[in-house]
């Protein structure tokens, strides 16, 4: 029989630790999971036990506030979103979403691909860039530049490229 990784011997550890941390269990356990990963993708990974232990504790921790800032950058920017919107007037919320959903749809193939990854699915900037396979810098001022050009077409103040014509006039695809 097998004898356990060092990083199997931490589980329970870790599960608890993340527990105490988290709100549900089932936090809990995506955060262990994805530290985990991430040990298993680190090249510098501390081999001993008594060093891995503190490392995985950190990763867990860091990864636990990472996604509360991210929560409470996405509550502000909704937040924003929807006092922008009841500023511009009253809009009934059926003709808003059809509103919102045709100008998403007549955005330029690249905003449109970054707003979907990471306003609608929700995946980090991290792995948005990954799935893109740029910088995730790149990934965060494509997004801004696509919610400006998103928010300027619903208010009304800019008209968006169709997806098939790019600025030259020239057809892609």
């Amino acid at each position: 029989m097998k004898s356990p990784t060092p990083i199997e011997m931490l589980l329970p550890e870790l599960r608890a630790y993340a527990r105490s941390l988290s709100a549900s269990a089932d936090a809990a356990e995506e955060l262990v999971q994805d530290a985990v990963e991430r040990a298993l993708r680190a090249e510098a990974r501390p081999a001993a036990l008594a060093d891995l232990r503190p490392w995985m504790f950190r990763v867990i921790r860091n990864l636990f506030y990472d996604e509360l800032r991210r929560a409470r950058v996405r509550k502000e920017y909704f937040t924003r979103e929807r006092r922008l919107f009841s500023e511009s007037g009253p809009m009934p919320d059926q003709a808003r979403d059809v509103l919102l959903r045709l100008a998403f749809e007549r955005m330029p193939e690249d905003k449109r691909e970054v707003l979907f990854l990471v306003d609608v699915i929700g995946l980090k900037y991290a792995e948005a860039a990954e799935v893109v396979g740029v910088a995730p810098g790149t990934i965060m001022s494509r997004l801004s530049r696509a919610r400006q050009a998103l928010r300027a077409a619903v208010d009304g103040s800019e008209a968006l490229e169709t997806p098939r014509e790019s600025r030259h006039g020239t057809k892609s695809r």
